[in-house]
Formats: structure tokens, sequence, C-alpha cells
């Protein structure tokens, strides 16, 4: 099954060549018409594009995961 992925909100962290780390609120929107909501983690290239890693973001420490679930507590919406 075919899925897309709407952003609904993100918070990120930037690391060296314009990197990010992003923590995102989504969609997925299934091709049989379905749909779930959740949390991902995600890099962002520096041109801008993210980096699909079939569905796994590496995250470097601990301390970067604690900073950007802080980030979006503190936005409201995690």
């Amino acid at each position: 099954m075919k899925a897309n992925v709407a952003i609904e909100k993100e918070v990120s962290v930037k690391f060296a060549g314009d990197w990010t780390l992003n923590f995102q609120k989504v969609v997925y929107q299934y091709s049989d018409g379905t749909s779930d909501r959740g949390y991902r983690f995600i890099w962002r290239r520096p041109d801008g594009h993210l980096q699909a890693a079939r569905g796994q973001a590496r995250i470097p420490e601990r301390k970067y995961l604690e900073e950007l679930t802080a980030k979006a507590e503190a936005q409201g919406w995690y």
C-alpha cells in the first residue's frame, strides 16, 4: 500500500553543512483512503528536500531527541 505524508507541524535542529534533523507531526494518507496520525524524525538536506530513508532517521545523540521534543512541547503540539 502506498502512502503520502502531510506535515502538520515541524521543529528542527541544524547540523554542519546545513543539514537539519526534523521532528514532525504528520498524517499518513494511504492509497486505500485510510489515514493515520503520528510523529516522525526525518533529515532535511541542504537543498531543502527531505531525505527519505525507508522510515528511519538516525539521531546522532540523545540530546537532539530531547531538544526536538522539548521544542515541539513548547509549541503545544507534542
